[in-house]
């Protein structure tokens, strides 16, 4: 009996898997910022493969190279998650942080050119708010091999070696994605960034609710690769109402990213040597 209240042992044991789940998927993940082109490029590849291999989304394409990249990855933050043990690219997000004030329409953010006309909150709307202090959450992409619990899943890991990953292996796939978006939660607070957006089916932001993102939506539908929205958070309110269970993944998380961060350099030029058209 604690505080009036029995704790029942189903509580217990269900807190206790899930601390034990979070420290798995710590153990076995490895979690950075692309900054170099190589890192960039294995990004732009697993987003290839996703959105335009997999779901068959009109998006531009790099055939020479294999690559889904667009003007917005010039001044983005690309974050990765790749798995230790096979070196697989799980997943992969960009944050897109605009870099001067509304002067120059590319400053935009993606919301502001896909919606403009059905952004329909009275004031929170990029338009409205410091383009400074706004970023928004971008390309998530889970590898379809994370995106399943099966076992003796295969995946042609780095040097074309064929992993097959265990029963025990898939049960962390499922944090794949809340992973992604803690990484750009705290790249938003490394960078003093507060007014967040996204544009995203309405499944995901009722996912990360349970976990204490409370999204609000600012938009009428937005028909892009199927019907979105637009979605805002307010970095300061999360921070206080994201779940304590949650708390030793994004420090994790925030240890890990913050000395890379200061590594990191958006730039309006495309990458080095590279063969992608704009």
């Amino acid at each position: 009996m604690l505080a009036g209240k029995t704790i029942q042992k189903s509580e217990l044991d269900a807190k206790s898997n899930h601390k034990g789940m979070i420290d798995k998927f710590i153990d076995e993940y490895h979690f950075f910022i692309a900054n170099t082109d190589d890192q960039k490029r294995r990004a732009f590849r697993l987003r290839h493969d996703v959105f335009l291999k997999e779901f068959n989304y009109e998006m531009h394409e790099d055939k020479a190279q294999l690559y889904e990249s667009d003007e917005y990855d010039n001044y983005s933050v690309h974050c990765l998650i790749e798995h230790k043990r096979s070196g697989i690219l799980a997943g992969c997000v960009r944050l897109v942080m605009p870099l001067a004030d509304n002067v120059n329409p590319t400053d935009h953010l993606p919301v502001q050119k896909k919606g403009e006309q059905l952004l329909s909150h009275p004031t929170l709307t990029p338009f409205m708010l410091p383009t400074l202090e706004t970023c928004e959450v971008s390309r998530l992409a889970i590898s379809k091999n994370f995106r399943t619990r099966k076992a003796n899943t295969s995946e042609e890991a780095v040097g074309g070696e064929i992993v097959l990953f265990s029963q025990d292996e898939a049960k962390t796939f499922s944090l794949v994605a809340l992973g992604l978006f803690l990484c750009t939660y705290s790249i938003v607070g490394l960078t003093n960034r507060r007014h967040v957006f996204a544009m995203m089916e309405p499944r995901l932001p009722r996912l990360l609710a349970i976990s204490g993102f409370k999204f609000t939506k600012v938009s009428e539908p937005i028909v892009y690769h199927g019907t979105r929205h637009a979605y805002y958070i307010d970095y300061h309110v999360a921070k206080q109402e994201m779940s304590e269970r949650l708390m030793p993944l994004y420090e994790h998380i925030v240890k890990t990213l913050k000395p890379q961060i200061a590594h990191t350099f958006i730039s309006k030029e495309p990458l080095n040597n590279s063969s992608i058209s704009r």
